[in-house]
């Protein structure tokens, strides 16, 4: 899951951002509403937004109205003062998906990334089937006819947007912009390396990671 901050309150964007990262999740941060803006126009892979809505420069009820002028369905949740009633109620009614009074609770506002992410990709629950293949998204664990996969922080990752596109073609540049926080280079000879990787912990029965030459990979399941 790959989540853009914005919040200009520095401490509690930290907080944030050690929180997320920990539970699992690719974080970026902005600190004003124009950087919001322009992350959001320039790139497409983000899966959830945390927006506070006292930003600088650009407030964030209208950061949200142009997200969705744009047509864009990306999740999103509010942050707002205790008492910002109206502005929560405007922002629900610019079509954000949740808010969060502050202050909250991290282990409450994870839970609602986890569920937004979930309604944002269609599911209903944290949990992620592919023949005997299961991944639970909350606890971030992987097994394989009931028996858990040890797999790196970095195999969980590719692996969920392996599974969250099962079937589909994902390039090695979707990888990447899934997998990897602004500042951060990882190469395509890498994501050969981790898909290599992944190969030898998952391909037992009827599910491949079928490479594409020249395009990506794809998970799928072998015809029995």
């Amino acid at each position: 899951m790959r989540i853009l901050i914005a919040e200009d309150d520095q401490v509690l964007a930290d907080g944030l951002l050690r929180s997320l990262r920990t539970s699992g999740a690719v974080v970026d941060h902005v600190a004003n509403g124009a950087e919001a803006d322009t992350a959001l126009v320039t790139h497409n892979h983000f899966d959830l937004l945390i927006l506070d809505l006292g930003l600088p420069r650009i407030h964030g009820l209208e950061v949200l109205r142009r997200l969705r002028s744009r047509g864009d369905s990306l999740p999103v949740l509010i942050l707002t003062a205790a008492d910002a009633v109206e502005e929560r109620v405007k922002g629900l009614d610019l079509g954000a998906d949740d808010y969060m009074a502050k202050p909250f609770s991290l282990q409450e506002l994870e839970a609602r990334v986890r569920a937004l992410a979930r309604r944002g990709m269609g599911n209903s629950t944290s949990t992620i089937k592919h023949g005997p293949l299961t991944y639970d998204q909350a606890g971030r664990v992987a097994t394989i006819d009931g028996k858990m996969v040890e797999l790196s922080a970095r195999e969980l990752g590719l692996l969920e947007v392996l599974l969250q596109r099962a079937g589909r073609l994902v390039s090695k540049e979707q990888l990447v912009e899934r997998l990897c926080e602004w500042g951060e280079e990882v190469s395509n000879n890498a994501i050969e390396v981790y898909i290599h990787r992944l190969r030898k912990k998952i391909e037992k029965g009827p599910i491949r990671i079928a490479t594409v030459r020249g395009l990506g990979y794809c998970l799928e399941k072998i015809p029995g």
